[in-house]
């Protein structure tokens, strides 16, 4: 489960297979946290929506809905000195009452 430092409701997507991701938003939300978000750049994005697709409609369905969803871009320097931008996204999900 990939979380950043602090933030014990955010769950950032990388590499790792979708279903990991999804195991660690489902112990969140058995911890009892009630608002998660998730959050990917570049190719990582569509393991981010399969990720909350997954939850949604598949382990909790009825039970967990999104809240918001936020889209950018970042600039990354790669070691040579270019610069490239590179897609995000975060969506964050909530668990209904």
């Amino acid at each position: 489960m990939s979380q950043v430092p602090g933030a014990t409701n955010v769950v950032l997507v990388g590499k790792k297979p979708v279903m990991n991701y999804v195991l660690a938003v489902l112990t969140l939300l058995n911890q009892g946290v009630n608002e998660i978000v998730i959050k990917a750049r570049g190719r990582a994005i569509s393991k981010a929506v399969d990720t909350v697709e997954i939850v949604r409609n598949r382990f909790l369905p009825g039970k967990v809905e999104v809240k918001d969803i936020k889209i950018g871009s970042q600039t990354i320097t790669s070691q040579d000195g270019r610069q490239s931008r590179v897609s995000t996204i975060e969506i964050t999900i909530e668990k209904k009452e």
